[in-house]
């Protein structure tokens, strides 16, 4: 019957739409795409690289006075040798940064591999249409059947619309982190005085920040496919369309959840590390 069909093609959708959702959050950067985003911004790193180490010298010498009373305690040993430390450290953080922001995706990661291996089937458990419904609809008319055509119709078209905007936050976390790495060296720079360097703190914060959006996003998809996945108690004593609009209706409410979560997912990894 076409209301089936439809139903199910509504579910066979959402299930698609979690699983390219889980597949697009365990890429990197370098293969999303095939690379070819990744290999423009590392580009665009190397030439802003430039630019960093120009902006290193103008913010250690604002920092050494603001800092210093006078340029005579540079001859202290233990003050030189403690701006000597902050210079090399910037420097090391502008030159190796792009090397130093992938470590941390990978460790994010592997936090990500680990929560979806914990899962079990690749962390997908598919939401099923309940017997009940099928039996119900099969034994409805052509005429009580037209009320449930328009339930499945706007249910299926809700449905499709949350699971692209899902699949929008997703890529909305790649675009901040390409946005990251090509402008990296400019923030990190700010290591290098002591008055600056809140901005290269906030910089990091904010990078782990994304990273971090995966593992709460992954989170949120096994939560809401454990309560999709355990269907709905049906009432089968009302009529055909009430139970498929109680169902279409509770099923569209955990997806919104589910959407409303990875839509807030930098709000909520901000709030974690307090940003």
């Amino acid at each position: 019957m076409w209301i089936i069909d439809n139903l199910n093609f509504t579910l066979r959708v959402w299930n698609e739409k979690l699983m390219e959702l889980m597949d697009l959050i365990t890429q990197s950067p370098d293969t999303f795409k095939g690379g070819a985003v990744w290999n423009v911004m590392v580009n665009i790193h190397g030439a802003v690289r430039a630019v960093g180490l120009a902006l290193l010298v103008l913010f250690f010498v604002i920092g050494v006075m603001k800092t210093m009373g006078s340029f005579a305690e540079l001859k202290r040993p233990e003050v030189a040798l403690k701006m000597f430390i902050r210079f090399a450290c910037a420097k090391a953080a502008v030159t190796y940064g792009l090397e130093l922001m992938i470590a941390l995706f990978r460790i994010v990661q592997g936090l990500i591999s680990t929560i979806i291996s914990a899962v079990g089937v690749g962390g997908v458990i598919p939401s099923i249409l309940p017997p009940e419904i099928i039996a119900a609809v099969d034994r409805t008319g052509f005429f009580e059947s037209i009320p449930l055509w328009a339930v499945t119709l706007l249910g299926g078209l809700f449905v499709m619309v949350l699971s692209f905007i899902m699949i929008l936050s997703v890529y909305g976390r790649f675009f901040r982190l390409y946005l990251y790495t090509a402008i990296a060296p400019v923030p990190l720079a700010t290591f290098a005085g002591e008055s600056s360097q809140s901005v290269g703190k906030s910089f990091l914060k904010g990078y782990a920040a994304v990273c971090l959006e995966g593992a709460v996003i992954v989170l949120a998809c096994i939560i809401a496919m454990v309560f999709t996945s355990s269907p709905p108690v049906v009432n089968t004593d009302v009529a055909a369309v009430t139970m498929v609009w109680s169902y279409v209706g509770e099923l569209i409410f955990n997806m919104l959840i589910l959407v409303g979560t990875v839509k807030m997912a930098d709000r909520v990894v901000k709030e974690m590390l307090g940003i």
